[in-house]
């Protein structure tokens, strides 16, 4: 009996350190799921080949090999930069005027990385209108979908740019329908997003003319947001969420039939849509998106931002524009 258990003590004692040593061996450059750091992203918008950069990053592993676990959220809502500013948030995916005017209602926004190098609004009409210049408009029946937002933005920098006010024009509201009012001939022109309506019109054989607000101006548009407290406290998560972003969106340019691909998991209507418009989509999307340097923030856009949302009287202080964005945590 003595022989046998010390036999087995033996065994014991040689087997254990080697599984010991075996559950080491499992660790690599990529960090396991339990050590990943949670980010919810809101995008403010539905899932859509747009943010195939996203769906990239996910899936090709740049998130998690920078220690993140990221999920989109498509919801809706309009208190993103308020739940971002009281720290609800950590990031948010934000356009240009809604952190200039949140730091206008002293929210701690601060936009650390831009996504779209271009404002990507634009005015379509019919070729038969003969609207081949912004000038052009004055006059004209301009829908667009409300007086808010991007758009109604967009629009008011564009008619600026050449010496226009909103009362030369009349602004329709008309919700998200530009595509079917302006084949019916409702407005003269309406204003869209010029990697997504354009593309619809051609593919329904319309002959148009396109007005590009970034042609006109250059504005603040789409980028990564995050707040003062988490880049005070944690600039170490900023820059690893910049840097898997930005890789997102480069991989996503280099390969934009695998990006397109990957798209279908996260979009669920993507595999039944007219293939041939939405890669279009993707393709003039990414248009939007190239720059020298991927994440870099213009200054003088900024600036231009702030004329703007003045002059329509949306802003009520005069903000220090440098506070609002930041490029030093560029890869």
């Amino acid at each position: 009996m003595k022989r046998s258990l010390l036999l087995l003590t033996i065994l014991l004692l040689i087997l254990v350190p080697g599984c010991a040593a075996k559950s080491t061996t499992v660790t690599s450059d990529t960090p396991t799921s339990a050590a990943l750091t949670k980010v919810t992203l809101p995008v403010g918008y539905i899932p859509n080949v747009q943010f195939a950069p996203l769906y990239v990053a996910i899936e090709k592993g740049f998130y998690k090999a920078a220690g993140l676990d990221v999920q989109i959220d498509y919801s809706m809502e309009n208190d993103n930069a308020v739940l971002l500013a009281n720290g609800t948030l950590q990031f948010a995916i934000l356009s240009g005027e809604q952190v200039l005017l949140g730091r206008d209602k002293q929210l701690p926004l601060v936009y650390v990385a831009a996504w779209y190098q271009q404002y990507p609004v634009g005015i379509v009409s019919k070729k038969s209108a003969n609207i081949t210049s912004i000038a052009d408009l004055k006059g004209k029946k301009i829908g667009l979908p409300g007086l808010y937002g991007a758009s109604y933005i967009g629009a008011i920098a564009m008619l600026d740019s050449a010496g226009l006010a909103e009362s030369d024009v009349t602004l329709d509201s008309i919700g998200y329908n530009q595509v079917e009012v302006l084949t019916a001939d409702r407005e003269d022109a309406v204003v869209i997003y010029v990697a997504n309506e354009p593309v619809q019109l051609e593919a329904q054989g319309e002959s148009i003319n396109l007005l590009k607000a970034s042609d006109a101006i250059d504005l603040v548009a789409n980028g990564l947001v995050t707040n003062e407290k988490t880049l005070s406290e944690n600039p170490e998560l900023v820059k690893s969420m910049i840097a898997a972003t930005l890789k997102g969106i480069q991989y996503t340019i280099d390969n934009p039939d695998e990006a397109y691909e990957i798209s279908k998991k996260y979009v669920e209507n993507l595999v039944s849509a007219d293939q041939a418009v939405q890669k279009q989509v993707l393709l003039r999307s990414i248009e939007e998106w190239k720059a020298a340097q991927l994440g870099y923030s213009q200054p003088q856009a900024w600036q231009n931002m702030q004329r703007i949302l003045t002059k329509m009287k949306l802003l009520t202080s005069s903000i220090d524009v440098s506070t609002c964005f930041t490029n030093e945590l560029l890869p």
